[in-house]
């Protein structure tokens, strides 16, 4: 973990979960005790192994402090009420509550709040380019995030990880680039913790072990558990699938740094074939046009991953939820300010009419339900929202239209035909 402007990126929580699978994988040494001279042996001793495994030295030895978790809360909560952070909080928490995947009285500031502050031991800022330690924190818990954290730090001096992670605009992409970051922190963590093991041929078993400790560690997790669905899945995605994608890495590039040719969607991180192919899986751009009414307060992507957590949120179905976001090239969404309300227009290119005609059916039956039964061909109203879904072609690309007005609004927000792509 290590903290950026992006909403979810990481949460202690799911470092507790690793730090336990590893401690059952070996036995493990003594953690450090003694305060700050302790840490800062053992940063002095860790940082050799992870130049070694990484592969990279360092440009320079890496900055240590120590905080206090009062002094953490305080940190935390300077970075989440910057007004940029707390722009791009609202208009996402806007578009997740009309796509129904968190409640409508969700506060997600807060959301975010409470995971970053929940069980954590220590973290890597890339503002401040420390590592930053809890004063207090059981020394067995440091000798295990220490290591994640210090190849956060390492990454940092190669590759700009704010920059990435604070990119706006394209949550996929961003995403996609932590995956990278936090799954390599967690391959060279577990190859550092219990190195002789073959990692390449032992991960595929990871994501049930770890999901299975999670399950156990419910009680010393309370705000991840009572997170929605949505919130837990796109907390842990770049842990999970983010090592399942190094292990490939490792095998198909073995001895090359990953963040150099960084993957560009989650479809790349989902799929080895969309990545490691001849040629990679690119996601085809969509440009929408000024909206016919309203204004825009919100644009962004869903990608291939968020596309598959819509589809299960509603459809409580995870084969047909898989297929259809597989099927996903790429897409673009905005909330837009209408006087009567907000509303949000989504398109999505799909690979082939057959997929464009399964994915509108998928849609059809996430819109009933719900809102129930249509009122007209892939119409659908209630007393407070009007949603249509529109099957279309753009750019010889087979696409979707959904979009979600307020009150009994049917009207064309967008004017179809200015849908572009590249």
């Amino acid at each position: 973990m290590r903290l950026n402007g992006r909403v979810m990126a990481g949460v202690a929580a799911v470092l507790l979960a690793v730090g336990v699978w590893v401690v059952a994988t070996r036995t493990r040494a003594q953690g450090p005790s003694g305060g700050a001279s302790a840490v800062d042996a053992l940063v002095a001793a860790t940082v050799p192994k992870v130049e070694k495994a990484v592969g990279l030295p360092f440009k320079q030895p890496p900055r240590v402090e120590m905080r206090s978790r009062e002094q953490v809360r305080q940190f935390l909560e300077k970075q989440l009420h910057d007004p940029r952070q707390q722009r791009e909080i609202a208009g996402m928490s806007d578009a997740l509550k009309l796509l129904g995947l968190i409640p409508d009285t969700l506060d997600l500031l807060r959301e975010e709040e409470a995971l970053y502050t929940e069980q954590i031991a220590g973290f890597y800022d890339p503002k401040t380019k420390v590592l930053y330690w809890i004063d207090g924190e059981d020394p067995a818990t440091l000798d295990e995030v220490i290591p994640h954290e210090l190849v956060h730090a390492l990454q940092d001096q190669y590759v700009n990880l704010d920059s990435i992670e604070n990119a706006e605009g394209n949550d996929d992409r961003t995403l996609a680039a932590q995956s990278v970051f936090e799954g390599e922190a967690f391959y060279e963590q577990l190859a550092i913790a219990a190195p002789g093991i073959p990692l390449q041929t032992t991960l595929p078993g990871l994501y049930g072990k770890i999901r299975e400790q999670i399950r156990a560690n419910r009680e010393k997790m309370p705000q991840y558990t009572a997170a929605p669905m949505y919130v837990q899945e796109v907390t842990i995605f770049p842990y999970l699938s983010g090592i399942e994608f190094m292990r490939r890495y490792a095998v198909h590039r073995p001895g090359e740094a990953p963040f150099h040719a960084l993957p560009v969607s989650t479809q790349q991180i989902l799929h080895e074939d969309a990545y490691f192919g001849t040629p990679q899986a690119e996601p085809v751009p969509v440009t929408l046009p000024p909206p016919r009414r309203g204004t825009i307060g919100y644009a962004n992507t869903m990608g291939e991953f968020q596309t598959r957590l819509f589809l299960f949120q509603h459809l409580d179905d995870q084969n047909a939820s898989v297929r259809g976001a597989a099927a996903w090239v790429g897409d673009r969404y905005e909330v837009l300010d209408l006087p009567n309300g907000k509303a949000l227009v989504w398109v999505t290119l799909l690979d082939s009419p057959v997929d464009a005609e399964q994915f509108t059916d998928m849609l059809d039956q996430t819109a009933r339900n719900r809102f129930g039964a249509p009122v007209g061909l892939r119409l659908y109203r209630t007393g407070a929202r009007t949603v249509t879904i529109t099957p279309m072609t753009i750019g010889g690309h087979p696409a979707v239209l959904y979009t979600d007005a307020p009150g009994a609004d049917d009207l064309p927000l967008l004017d179809a035909a200015r849908i572009t792509t590249p």
